[in-house]
């Protein structure tokens, strides 16, 4: 699974002022990120205000995202739910064709127990003719994957390859980076936390900071890869004030901001997430502006 090794981008979905979905705002997107040289792309994700298209939305975001990136790079489509059984009728629904792998985040707001999650993922995994790549965010689904979870479905299901794990919690990354099958990949979800992860064994993060600064960002990334961190560590500190300003007011609320100002696309999100204020705008822009 070399090909999720570095910097994979979970993209945003750029939509016109009247809230349709912007195509030629994603297709300048998608070349922006393949030229500044990022390993893969995740489409639909968190990032890309998934929760708020329709199902037919879906499907032509991901084929035009498909039929633009033309191969030239591995694709991951979002595929989670707190419904099992949509999320399998989801995948089953999918077209796999140019798609590599799913990444699907940990079920939200019914608050599972643990051995929930473990069935839930179980299904899934017996569903998906892709791999899958697990995705804990606590902050946004209202509960923790444990590692004891993480590691119990690392060792039962070949096809559930990786986890994006964006809990926070170095003694959880420990538990997982320690007791993991050896070919099952530990993805940063933090892209702050990116050098030290690396460092430990992570193989690479799946980004929202590298939207924006796709090039810069996946070159720190490869240093650190390749052992580098005396010279990965002064990049690090120079994208931490930019990085920092993205989150400020949620994502990818900043994230969107910073590719308007880079004319990428426009900042438009749907309902209910709203554009970030003037004074963080400014912000950005700064921090934007001295990184390029």
């Amino acid at each position: 699974m070399n090909k999720f090794h570095g910097t994979g981008v979970a993209m945003v979905t750029p939509f016109n002022t009247d809230g349709s979905v912007d195509y030629e705002g994603l297709r300048k997107l998608i070349n922006f990120q393949l030229d500044g040289g990022v390993e893969y792309l995740v489409s639909l994700g968190t990032t890309g205000e998934s929760s708020t298209l329709s199902k037919e939305e879906k499907k032509s975001v991901w084929k035009f995202t498909k039929d633009t990136v033309a191969g030239r790079v591995p694709l991951v489509a979002g595929i989670g739910g707190n419904c099992t059984a949509d999320v399998m009728d989801a995948i089953k629904d999918f077209d796999i064709s140019g798609y590599d792998a799913i990444l699907s985040v940990s079920p939200y707001y019914n608050r599972p127990t643990q051995e929930g999650i473990y069935q839930h993922y179980k299904a899934i995994s017996e569903a998906s003719p892709l791999p899958i790549i697990l995705y804990n965010v606590p902050t946004r689904t209202g509960g923790n994957m444990a590692a004891e979870t993480t590691l119990r479905l690392a060792h039962d299901f070949k096809n559930i390859i990786a986890v994006k794990e964006a809990a926070g919690d170095f003694d959880q990354f420990n538990k997982i980076l320690k007791d993991k099958p050896e070919d099952f990949l530990f993805i940063s979800g933090d892209d702050g936390v990116s050098l030290p992860l690396i460092a430990m064994g992570a193989v690479g993060i799946i980004s929202v900071v590298g939207n924006a600064i796709p090039g810069l960002f996946s070159q720190m990334i490869r240093l650190c890869l390749e052992g580098k961190f005396t010279e990965a560590q002064p990049l690090h500190y120079k994208m931490l004030g930019f990085t920092n300003s993205l989150f400020m007011e949620g994502n990818p609320g900043g994230v969107k901001e910073a590719l308007k100002h880079a004319g990428i696309c426009n900042n438009t999100l749907r309902l209910p997430l709203v554009n970030v204020s003037e004074a963080t705008s400014a912000k950005i822009k700064r921090e934007f502006d001295q990184l390029r």
